[in-house]
């Protein structure tokens, strides 16, 4: 699309539906997320207090607690619910048979979309 704007003589509509396309697929995209664990081998990680974040692909709201968090992400287990019915199902029982992400379970107590700055304090005092 971006490239007919170009070639039909219109660089400034171009330019706009290549970024938007960029926009999009950073939003969209896994990729700035760590890479997903299941929920098996999240649980098993929990037991040490580690928390677990279960997330999805596009969702705004898991990719602004990822920003946030930023290299602290790394001490999470993240599931994908979308690639994992076991943390689609834990996620649904937290949120009333919703799928709200970003549901973060902390020794056994779930958090549907909390503040980032509470998950940063929590993993602090985790150490």
């Amino acid at each position: 699309m971006a490239t007919t704007s170009f070639a039909g003589g219109s660089p400034a509509a171009g330019t706009v539906q290549l970024l938007l396309f960029v926009v999009l697929a950073v939003l969209l995209s896994p990729l700035p997320f760590p890479r997903s664990s299941g929920d098996a081998a999240a649980e098993d990680g929990a037991d040490d207090g580690r928390p677990v974040v279960y997330w999805r692909p596009g969702c705004p709201y898991c990719l602004r607690l990822r920003a946030r968090l930023g290299r602290d992400a790394r001490l999470l287990s993240w599931v994908n619910i979308w690639s994992d019915p076991a943390g689609a199902a834990v996620v649904r029982a937290a949120a009333g048979g919703n799928e709200t992400v970003p549901t973060v379970v902390v020794r056994g107590q779930a958090f549907v979309n909390p503040d980032p700055g509470w998950l940063q304090a929590r993993l602090r005092a985790i150490g």
